[in-house]
C-alpha cells in the first residue's frame, strides 16, 4: 500500500471536539502542516470525518536502497 501526505488545511475552531481531537489523533497541531500515514482503512475512516479541514494526496513508496 501507498502513503498518503495529509495536510492540515482549515481552522477546527467552531467544530466539534471529536473532530479536533480526530486532528490530534492524525498528528496535526498547526495549519499547513503536513504528515504522511498509511493508506489504510483507519486512516482513511479518521480523514473521512475531517474532510473538510485537511487535504489529502497519494504518495507513491519510495525504493529504499
Amino acid at each position: 500500500m501507498g502513503k498518503l501526505r495529509v495536510t492540515y488545511v482549515k481552522s477546527a475552531i467552531g467544530y466539534a471536539r471529536d473532530q479536533k481531537e480526530t486532528l490530534a489523533a492524525l498528528g496535526l497541531r498547526r495549519l499547513n502542516q503536513s504528515v504522511l500515514k498509511p493508506d489504510n482503512p483507519s486512516v482513511r475512516g479518521m480523514l473521512f470525518k475531517v474532510q473538510h479541514l485537511v487535504k489529502v494526496e497519494e504518495v507513491e513508496d519510495e525504493v529504499q536502497a
